[in-house]
């Protein structure tokens, strides 16, 4: 597929998502992208996924819609004061839950390139009155955001959605300040796809085919100037990722992980 095709097909995907609903996880039961099915409620999959009773009860209504395959928030180590980017922020649920970290005087952008979800997240911080949380449309690729302006860059399961992944991570390093961190859960492709999972186009949208090595991940992001990169890949994700198209076996091929590394 073109770069082009792939990000048509993923904006329609979320943007159905945003509007319609239906879906908890990457690529769960119900989702527009693995066909029908009752979907477990997005509470259940994001603890699952490894967020506590108290971020998901700190979030507005709506905002968390069960995506993604990790917990950014447990591992990007967020301070008062600093200032976040979210990669492909959705409908906002990582980014309150930044926001509650960073404070007043901190702040968070999320970048979105789906319309439906830039409204969904927008109306969320309307509702919660978040003066520290803005939302900009924009593709991960070539971000809204002016160079070493951040301290951390974190993301939900949405590079691996990217048909340009190392742009992304060159993206990330210009606008972390000296000293800045990457903190993103995704999954990774642990072994070689079989065709007929690696021709799915609809698996594409569900966070499966568009999934790198963890070697992949490493280079790329030392490439792009990084330090100290981290790959550490959960095994025990295997037990929601086999949700995301039942009886498929993707869970023997993609597993998440948690990625790190810091801008010297």
């Amino acid at each position: 597929m073109e770069k082009s095709d792939v990000k048509d097909l993923v904006r329609h995907r979320y943007g159905t998502i945003a509007r319609d609903g239906g879906n908890s996880g990457c690529c769960a039961p119900a989702s527009p992208c693995c066909g029908s099915g009752e979907a477990p409620p997005a509470e259940q999959m994001s603890r699952r996924m490894g967020y506590s009773d108290a971020e998901i009860a700190a979030a507005p209504s709506g905002a968390n819609l069960g995506l993604g395959c990790g917990n950014p928030q447990g591992i990007a180590g967020l301070k008062p004061g600093e200032t976040v980017v979210d990669l492909g922020s959705g409908a906002g649920f990582d980014c309150f839950l930044a926001a509650r970290q960073v404070g007043p005087q901190g702040r968070v952008i999320g970048v979105d390139m789906t319309h439906e979800m830039l409204g969904k997240a927008r109306g969320n911080v309307a509702k919660m009155g978040a003066a520290n949380i803005e939302f900009r449309l924009g593709e991960i690729e070539h971000l809204p955001v002016a160079d070493n302006t951040v301290d951390v860059v974190i993301s939900n399961c949405v590079v691996n959605l990217s048909p340009d992944k190392p742009q992304v991570f060159r993206e990330a390093f210009r606008v972390l300040k000296r000293g800045g961190r990457i903190a993103i859960s995704d999954v990774v492709n642990v072994v070689p796809l079989p065709d007929r999972l690696a021709a799915d186009r609809e698996l594409l949208c569900g966070c499966v085919t568009g999934a790198a090595s963890s070697g992949d991940i490493e280079r790329w992001l030392s490439d792009a100037g990084f330090i100290d990169v981290r790959v550490e890949i959960n095994p025990e994700s295997r037990e929601f990722i086999k949700d995301w198209a039942p009886g498929s076996g993707i869970e023997s091929f993609v597993l998440s992980a948690m990625i790190t590394g810091l801008k010297p």
